[in-house]
């Protein structure tokens, strides 16, 4: 049995779609674990133990634990090849590894300096530049994600979606947090609406008790 551990609308969403899709697939079964971040749970003696730096996604295979989302990837989709996650040609393979990690190590963090600035100064001054200059980077982030989605058939690898999808939505779901209107970015909003419609990643939704656009236009 596979154990995913995770936080309900954070990055751990793309390793739980990616569950989904495998159990939809070949009906490999998996046991999914709230962690409520907002209730300090990732700080609790038991997840602390799987994951010494409190935080999500841990996916537990075997009795270890795992973390980091590209690690998980990475892992669930060598466990699980038949399933199509990531592409098997080496060099598509690499590409797909430079797309996800560009959703993960840049416009990931640049989303947390306009979430979460008072982890980046403690001059609230500076908070409100920090969230100003790195909203307009993560819209331009967003843009280069919805250059990618333009080849979806109907998804980025084909007719499953995969991380990459979730990673895609999850990041245009935290802009409207940013301000960003979702349907600034047709392309990628209507890809986002296409996943989000699918089985797998509607059933993690579902579970996450998440909405998909959470914009909200200033009065």
């Amino acid at each position: 049995m596979l154990e995913l551990h995770y936080g309900p609308g954070t990055c751990s969403f793309v390793v739980h779609a990616g569950l989904e899709t495998i159990r939809a697939a070949i009906g490999q079964d998996f046991a999914a674990h709230a962690v409520r971040l907002h209730k300090g749970e990732h700080l609790s003696a038991a997840h602390l133990a799987l994951n010494p730096l409190g935080q999500v996604p841990v996916l537990v295979a075997e009795g270890r634990p795992l973390t980091q989302v590209l690690a998980i990837a990475d892992y669930l989709d060598r466990r699980f090849p038949q399933v199509g996650l990531l592409p098997a040609d080496p060099w598509a393979r690499a590409q797909a590894m430079s797309q996800l990690a560009f959703m993960n190590n840049t416009a990931h963090p640049t989303f947390a300096h306009v979430f979460k600035p008072h982890l980046f100064a403690e001059d609230e001054a500076v908070h409100a530049e920090l969230k100003r200059f790195n909203t307009k980077r993560f819209r331009d982030h967003l843009e280069r994600i919805q250059g990618w989605v333009a080849q979806a058939t109907p998804f980025w690898f084909g007719e499953r979606p995969s991380f990459h999808d979730a990673y895609a939505l999850t990041l245009l779901r935290w802009g409207g947090y940013a301000g960003i209107d979702p349907q600034g970015l047709p392309a990628l909003w209507a890809h986002a609406q296409r996943v989000a419609a699918s089985a797998p990643v509607a059933a993690a939704m579902a579970r996450e008790k998440l909405e998909l656009n959470v914009y909200r236009a200033a009065a």
